[in-house]
């Protein structure tokens, strides 16, 4: 009955589109191939523009290490490819990597819906390469030459790398700390794919929001696996949910890897403790507040109440993958409406607010105590023009202790708070509704399929830069060397 119970949750996976096909490796794969010749053509370009010694352009190169549910092996059709630009020291993120390499992917007809979002924790590029959504920080290396599967946990690359790299290449050490920690990388893809899907169902996924991201979930079904290397699938999401729904938070989660337990210090103690695997001193950013804790938590607790029957005749695993029904949880909702003048604005916008919603969620448990951010995106299609909103559940029968305009002024201040002022921006209004003044859309338990919206169009008509007319091409015979000596040594063969 295990194993039946274990084919059958495999079955489902496959069933909602979890499991790639070979189509779609390969589509990623070739991608992944362009996106690095792209990034090594940008590095001898940028090597001529700054007037380095001629042997440079033989030797200088870049590359790209992919991370997240790709590099993880958990992506399905939908999933976007997080991916790492790695160059060398004399590549600067402010003019040669947002400017130089913005330009040259701008160029190409494979690139569209192309952005830059410079004020993020992690700064990087978003863009779709052929068709496929790629998030792509940036790291340098005190080095000439990035090999191609460059050792992201050797101290020659790493030393005195500045703080922006060493944050950029954490998803990358982590994802591989990982992989290299489970007992079975299969099996561990399984649990994987299976909790996210929960978690997105659940409406417990979306770090923004205070809840997981990948990596909080990463971690913790590895801390899973590992604790009970020969279990069934089945089984080890029984116990995922068994031993999550009991854990002494905010005691901290921690892989099984030889390193002593750290030293907390009192005022870094977040709600959910969860380690990054490749570091005993650094913990997986997080957002999670009281309100989102107590959301978390009792899915947890949920979920452990209806696999502890998981050999009853009548187990039924889309029970425990149900959409969240918060029109039926909530009777009152504060509806965040953001809008600007086209959609070219409106995914800046949204992405810079969202950024700061935190500090409004902690606004509104001030004033009502509890607060869920569902995290599901919204078009109101009553409103002219381009938007997202979201709808958030509320207390019901608590509308009187709060007012929508001063708490929309307070969160006002919040997002204006860092924005550069040359920036794009929309609007933002806030009010509170009731559950029959939902959309249908949001009337409904939830989407089958957790989907991010496309806000950007391209203009078919708006010229593009031909970056290879503007910078010098690879083919440099006019290029003129100079008489320095190298600053730092070349890594690789």
């Amino acid at each position: 009955m295990e194993m039946g119970r274990s084919m059958s949750l495999l079955q489902m996976m496959v069933n909602e589109g979890l499991v790639p096909c070979g189509e779609e490796e390969m589509k990623r794969r070739n991608a992944i191939d362009k996106l690095k010749k792209i990034v090594v053509e940008w590095v001898k370009t940028v090597t001529y523009q700054r007037g380095l010694p001629k042997k440079y352009l033989k030797f200088a190169s870049g590359t790209i290490l992919t991370y997240g549910s790709y590099g993880l092996g958990v992506y399905n059709s939908e999933s976007d490819i997080d991916a790492l630009c790695v160059g060398p020291y004399f590549a600067t993120i402010a003019e040669d990597f947002f400017i130089v390499l913005h330009n040259m992917l701008a160029s190409r007809p494979e690139v569209s819906e192309i952005h830059c979002v410079k004020d993020a924790r992690v700064p990087l590029m978003r863009f779709k390469f052929d068709g496929i959504s790629i998030d792509l920080p940036y790291a340098r290396l005190k080095v000439i030459s990035i090999p191609e599967n460059v050792d992201v946990f050797n101290p020659f690359f790493l030393k005195n790398i500045d703080d922006t790299s060493w944050k950029s290449l954490s998803g990358v050490r982590a994802n591989r700390s990982i992989l290299h920690l489970v007992p079975n990388i299969e099996v561990f893809q399984a649990v994987l794919r299976c909790i996210k899907l929960w978690a997105k169902r659940r409406g417990v996924y979306t770090n923004l929001l205070g809840f997981f991201g990948g990596i909080h979930l990463a971690v913790l079904s590895a801390f899973i696996c590992q604790r009970h290397p020969s279990a069934s699938l089945s089984a080890l999401i029984l116990l995922f949910f068994k031993i999550f729904a009991l854990w002494p938070w905010p005691t901290p989660v921690i892989l099984q890897d030889q390193i002593a337990r750290p030293l907390i210090p009192t005022d870094k103690v977040s709600w959910m403790p969860i380690q990054l695997p490749c570091s005993p001193y650094e913990f997986c950013h997080s957002n999670i507040t009281r309100s989102t804790f107590y959301k978390i938590r009792n899915e947890f607790l949920r979920g452990h109440m209806l696999t502890k029957d998981m050999f009853s005749p009548d187990f039924d695993w889309n029970i425990l993958f149900e959409p969240f029904p918060y029109a039926r949880r909530y009777g009152l909702f504060v509806k965040i409406f953001l809008s600007a003048s086209d959609k070219d604005e409106l995914g800046d916008w949204v992405g810079w607010v969202k950024s700061r919603f935190r500090c409004l969620l902690v606004k509104l448990e001030e004033l009502l105590g509890f607060c869920d951010p569902n995290p599901t995106e919204y078009v109101d299609t009553d409103a002219s023009e381009p938007n997202v909103t979201f709808y958030w559940g509320l207390p019901t029968g608590r509308a009187d202790l709060i007012k929508a305009d001063l708490v929309e002024e307070y969160f006002l201040k919040s997002v204006d708070n860092g924005l550069n002022h040359n920036s794009t921006t929309g609007t933002m209004k806030l009010s509170i509704v009731k559950e029959y003044q939902l959309p249908k859309k949001a009337q409904s338990v939830c989407e089958r399929k957790h989907t991010k919206p496309s806000w950007r169009v391209v203009d078919g008509n708006r010229k593009k830069t031909p970056s290879q007319s503007k910078y010098k091409p690879h083919c440099a015979n006019d290029y003129l060397p100079t008489s320095e000596n190298p600053k730092y040594p070349r890594a690789g063969g």
